[in-house]
């Protein structure tokens, strides 16, 4: 008897929304997860190639200073990707620091600090909105 083909599961349900997010662990694994993520749904809703890199990178950014910044304390962070209409699409992290974002500016010689920079040069906006129990940071991008 032959053993049954193995099924591949894909790694995210996407629902035909207009809205998909997840949440995930407040873990620098978790940054490449919300890649994946943006990957797939962007690719679902048939976005070209250069507004999936660019929103690849975005989400990183965003991932990461959440991860690295917001201290929740092994708690989660929410991934949301909105498309808002034939050629844009919403990006945001949300994390349960309620501190408000802290945009430095790098030195030369810095290894860090140009995030936000790489998130402002690559959309068409970008913001940050507080809540009462932390904070959501968002990037629309253009296709």
């Amino acid at each position: 008897m032959r053993d049954a083909p193995a099924c591949s599961r894909p790694e995210f349900y996407l629902a035909d929304e207009p809205s998909q997010s997840r949440t995930l662990p407040c873990d620098p694994d978790s940054v490449a997860t919300a890649r994946r993520l943006v990957v797939a749904v962007l690719a679902r809703w048939g976005m070209s190639q250069d507004a999936v890199e660019r929103a690849e990178l975005v989400v990183s950014e965003l991932a990461t200073n959440a991860i690295r910044h917001a201290r929740t304390g092994g708690a989660s962070i929410r991934v949301t990707v909105t498309h808002l209409g034939e050629d844009r699409v919403q990006l945001a992290v949300t994390d349960l620091d309620p501190r408000p974002l802290k945009r430095r500016q790098a030195g030369p010689d810095d290894e860090g600090g140009r995030g936000l920079d790489l998130v402002a040069a690559l959309s068409v906006g970008w913001g940050c909105d507080r809540r009462h129990w932390g904070k959501r940071v968002w990037a629309e991008l253009a296709a």
